[in-house]
């Protein structure tokens, strides 16, 4: 460090968000399909339930097929996971632990662990993005 050097970064933040607004959709589609790809690799075929702690197994492989991503441009953000639309609720018991159809579902938790597996990786996804 060099003595009395005085250092001052200035920069414009409307043309940086601007940037970041203009560049922001495609890595986030890019990590809302790795981490999808991550999630469905987790997930195992078998006629038997997983044990408890252990992500969740499929009978028919719709688990691995309801989990999906979408990204809202507006709020710049990515939602991941299984869709209600395939397979209903059963995924809040299973993901979190507690009651569904009056039966008692230990956690079995699959998107949490998945994100922090995958979380090193992600800056790599928005390398080469913030160009002026």
């Amino acid at each position: 460090m060099i003595k009395g050097a005085d250092v001052r970064v200035e920069f414009d933040t409307h043309e940086l968000k601007r940037t970041i607004q203009k560049s922001g959709t495609k890595p986030l589609t890019r990590a809302g399909a790795y981490i999808r790809k991550s999630a469905r690799n987790t997930v195992s075929r078998s006629k038997h339930s997983s044990a408890p702690g252990k992500p969740p197994h499929t009978r028919r492989g719709l688990l691995k097929r309801s989990i999906l991503f979408g990204v809202e441009k507006e709020r710049m953000t990515v939602v991941i996971g299984p869709a209600e639309s395939f397979i209903g609720i059963s995924m809040t018991a299973h993901e979190f632990g507690g009651m569904y159809r009056k039966r008692k579902y230990p956690k079995r938790p699959l998107m949490g662990p998945t994100l922090v597996k995958v979380a090193p990786q992600l800056p790599k996804l928005w390398e080469d993005t913030l160009k002026p």
